[in-house]
């Protein structure tokens, strides 16, 4: 990491400019219509009682950013994946702003509990780290930012297990133009690295790589028309995978049926 510090310093003139340009002209995508508060797969399975509660918090990847629905975003497909798998309803809330850091997600998390519009949840899935990137932060103060969510999560929805999305990298976002690139990816796998490490810290915390193969996968076609989010066929993935995982990890959080 000291060679990526030093770069940082003797290009800090060219990084400024290059991500105010960055700001100045890059795509700016809304995120997606519909609702952020659900119960999946009543249509299918008979009982108003969810079996599992799923509550995701995250920045503009976590919103949905760069699908045109929620239907079509992350909340959207794990939920419906999550009934498929789990056949029974599940309830969801997503708690996502586009620009959000981990202490952003932490203060919306008391509003939302101080206002009464914060149910229960037993899985916390999270989508952050890349404004955290941008922002610079250090992986032990992320870490600690990561420890207060879970904390904050705990106590005022009752999560029991935290599913943590690695940091995406960043140094394959087409939107970002050489050095920025370079440097943001260097920051995002530092904090990949500590999520990866603070996952394993605990038995009820669980790390998910996403599902594509940068050897394999051409990036641009799963990210969005703006080169920096994901894109429809990026979330359906997303959701289909953790949907797997949540699945087969957590069955034991389930509640009874009726």
């Amino acid at each position: 990491m000291p060679a990526l510090v030093a770069a940082k310093v003797a290009l800090s003139p060219l990084l400024l400019w290059q991500g105010r340009q960055v700001r100045r002209e890059a795509p700016r995508l809304p995120e997606p219509t519909g609702p952020r508060l659900g119960l999946a797969g009543m249509d299918r399975h008979n009982g108003a009682m969810p079996r599992l509660r799923v509550l995701i918090v995250g920045d503009s990847s976590g919103a949905g950013v760069g699908a045109a629905t929620q239907d079509e975003a992350l909340a959207g497909r794990l939920s419906q994946a999550l009934t498929r798998r789990l056949k029974a309803p599940v309830a969801w809330q997503l708690v996502a702003r586009t620009g959000w850091t981990t202490p952003d997600a932490i203060a919306a998390l008391r509003e939302l509990s101080a206002q009464g519009q914060l149910p229960p949840a037993d899985v916390m899935v999270t989508a952050l780290g890349v404004n955290d990137a941008v922002r610079q932060t250090r992986p032990r103060r992320w870490t600690a930012q990561l420890d207060a969510l879970e904390a904050c999560a705990r106590e005022l929805a009752g999560v029991h297990q935290v599913v943590a999305t690695a940091v995406p990298p960043m140094h394959l976002f087409p939107l970002l133009p050489q050095p920025l690139r370079w440097v943001l990816g260097g920051s995002a796998r530092a904090l990949d690295a500590a999520l990866v490490q603070w996952t394993a810290e605990s038995g009820q915390r669980a790390y998910f790589e996403m599902p594509y193969d940068p050897e394999r996968d051409d990036v641009r076609q799963l990210m969005a028309s703006d080169g920096f989010h994901p894109g429809p066929a990026l979330y359906q993935r997303w959701g289909e995978a953790l949907a797997l995982q949540i699945a087969a990890d957590y069955r034991p959080l389930m509640r009874p049926a009726g």
